[in-house]
């Protein structure tokens, strides 16, 4: 793999079989992405840039251990859940979208790289967190997904014990969001922990990860229903 020393210079030391799963991830996501559209960055170098690299850096939160029991919230295209996995297989994961075509998409992925202990749920956050089996059941949370953090939190905290973390992946321009969604975090039952600020390789451009411990139980009452996260975010 071209991108081996860039990966290794980031702190990721890749063997050869990993390398091969990203490999054969990145051909299934070019294959796929004609017919379903799952991601605007195609060219290779982003890709591995942008999506499997950005997508290990969730590791500069000095959080993710073996064997913990993760989410990832609005995964699209398998981000940051599949890289993860792949560097580290203990990981235990559910991917969760709202489109059905991209959970066939993840299926197969995970079939042809033969990706173990990984569920895939075609649903909405508002209501699978409501649901016994995942409600305040996961060490961490993760999100790429493109809403903002008030809205992103009301999704993503229910489904994380109290002790564990929601890290939400975003830009460089994340100060005023966070600003405005302090009053909605500390309601769903957690506080900012930390923000860590990093540039990707190659000049591609600043991420920001926001880390949010859970120290109390989420409210019964949240999430709500009938998309008032993302229409009315709380505040």
């Amino acid at each position: 793999m071209k991108y081996k020393d860039l990966f290794e210079k980031e702190g990721f030391a890749l063997s050869d079989k990993e390398i091969k799963k990203y490999e054969a991830f990145y051909n299934l996501l070019e294959e796929w992405n004609y017919k379903i559209d799952i991601t605007k960055i195609i060219n290779e170098e982003e890709v591995y840039i942008k999506h499997f690299l950005d997508s290990l850096l969730v590791y500069k939160s000095g959080l993710i251990e073996k064997n913990q029991k993760i989410i990832d919230i609005g995964t699209g295209g398998g981000f940051p859940g599949i890289p993860l996995k792949i560097y580290n297989n203990s990981l235990e994961f559910t991917l969760l979208d709202s489109l059905k075509k991209r959970i066939n998409f993840l299926d197969v992925v995970i079939s042809d790289l033969e990706l173990t202990n990984m569920e895939t749920i075609h649903g909405r956050a508002e209501e699978l967190a409501r649901k016994e089996d995942y409600r305040e059941k996961y060490d961490i949370s993760v999100s790429r997904a493109v809403a903002n953090l008030s809205t992103l939190s009301e999704y993503c905290l229910p489904f994380v014990k109290v002790g564990g973390y929601f890290i939400s992946l975003k830009g460089p321009n994340y100060k005023e969001e966070l600003k405005e969604a302090k009053g909605a975090i500390k309601l769903l039952g957690g506080y900012v922990d930390k923000v860590l600020e990093y540039e990707l390789p190659n000049d591609l451009g600043s991420r920001s990860l926001i880390v949010i411990r859970k120290i109390k139980n989420t409210p019964h009452r949240f999430p709500r229903a009938g998309g008032k996260p993302r229409t009315k975010p709380l505040n």
